[in-house]
């Protein structure tokens, strides 16, 4: 028992005790007395149970976790990804395929539609170069399957992103694949917030935090002018994927705004909303289209910290 319930129990003990004398001895006692003590017996009971309340006021919520780091398990919430088969060399023509596996081994096929696709491949070496993000198509039997061909060697991870019917949560699941071949590697990574693709130029605006929600903007201008005609993809006007450098954690990143009617035009601007699970430097690819072709920018941002 701790101190104010004491107090609170003392206090009331004390204003019966009282009461019971004070009945005995009425003779003795004026009646007014009576009264005014019982009255002052019955206040430190009362100050007892509002210390108890104050104290209870001290025990915050359990702030909440860090943000959870996705995509590093080939296994999430009783889900697998089986062994991705790709070809084994370089210039190897062939198919990347999988299956995503419940806990009894039994092939999923229940897949609902998020971003305008039933499931997002996305495919990257570890250094983080060669980024690609494509929609394999899946079979009656539960096989994911797309045409695939490995332009460099090296070892890459494959990551699949999706929502399952059964739960309606978003699942990431990856596994990595060795490629065969002579490899170049690439120099380390520095931080940039500009890049040129097709002839547009993508540039990222914004903080990206490790310790709260962050906004980030992305303008495609061309031979510096606005680009006004984006054309919806994925259920947005640009796609961002944004990868933790090292292991390439997965980060879950929002398009704001609402989704696009089909055949609506925006531009110059794209905003999404993420937030980094720890501090360090991440990998960002957008992802946006223009005239029916679809291009990808990429960017490198160090974390900030608020406050």
């Amino acid at each position: 028992m701790n101190a104010p319930q004491r107090l609170g129990l003392y206090g009331a003990g004390l204003a019966a005790l009282f009461v019971a004398a004070f009945v005995v001895a009425g003779a003795v006692v004026p009646e007014s007395s009576v009264a005014a003590w019982s009255a002052s017996a019955e206040d430190e009971a009362a100050d007892g149970a509002e210390m108890e309340g104050m104290a209870g006021m001290d025990e915050q919520p359990a702030e909440a976790g860090p943000t959870p780091v996705r995509g590093l398990s080939l296994e999430q919430d009783g889900l697998l990804l089986s062994p991705v088969t790709v070809p084994d060399e370089v210039g190897e023509e062939g198919v990347l395929s999988f299956t995503i596996t419940s806990a009894d081994g039994e092939a999923v096929t229940g897949f609902e539609t998020e971003h305008d696709k039933k499931l997002h491949l996305i495919v990257v070496r570890s250094d983080g170069d060669l980024f690609r993000h494509v929609h394999p198509t899946m079979s009656a039997d539960g096989v994911w399957s797309i045409p695939w061909t490995w332009d460099e060697a090296g070892t890459y991870r494959v990551f699949t992103d999706f929502v399952p019917e059964e739960t309606g949560e978003n699942v990431t699941l990856s596994r990595t694949v060795d490629v065969a071949g002579r490899l170049s590697p690439e120099p380390a990574t520095s931080v940039s917030a500009k890049d040129t693709t097709g002839g547009y130029t993508a540039t990222l605006t914004g903080d990206l935090s490790a310790s709260g929600d962050s906004m980030l903007t992305a303008t495609i201008t061309k031979d510096g002018e606005p680009v006004t005609d984006l054309e919806p993809y994925l259920g947005a006007y640009g796609h961002l994927v944004a990868l933790r450098e090292g292991d390439l954690a997965y980060l879950h990143v929002h398009p704001e705004g609402d989704e696009p009617a089909p055949g609506s035009l925006s531009g110059p601007d794209v905003t999404f909303m993420t937030e980094a699970p720890t501090p360090g430097r991440y990998l960002l690819y957008l992802d946006f289209k223009v005239d029916g072709d679809v291009h990808t920018a990429r960017f490198v941002l160090d974390t900030t910290r608020r406050g």
